[in-house]
């Protein structure tokens, strides 16, 4: 589940019979729950709305889930074999692992 670039993780409450949800990616906990999907779906962009609404009162600078960034540290081995593969493919070593971990991220 998305919502202006926030992902959810919906789990199912057994017990309470309700979907619980909770943003991903960022360090403040963004929580929300509902008895049925369109509910979640409306209180998750609720909250999503709130937490930036909150932030922007308090004149904060909201947390985004990724920066596009990434900082791997990798044993020697692994880096120069990665190099080589990129290097075999045609590919600068970012662009070959933005694919390897584009298909990994969707298998």
């Amino acid at each position: 589940m998305t919502y202006d670039g926030y992902t959810a993780r919906v789990e199912y409450d057994e017990r309470d019979e309700i979907f619980v949800g909770r943003v991903l990616g960022i360090r403040t906990t963004i929580s929300f729950h509902g008895a049925t999907v369109a509910q979640l779906r409306r209180r998750f962009d609720a909250a999503v709305r709130d937490y930036l609404a909150d932030c922007r009162q308090r004149g904060l600078r909201p947390e985004k889930p990724v920066s596009g960034k990434v900082l791997l540290r990798l044993p020697p081995k692994v880096h120069g074999a990665a190099l080589v593969a990129a290097k075999a493919a045609g590919k600068s070593l970012n662009q070959w692992a933005t694919e390897v971990l584009q298909d990994a991220a969707h298998s």
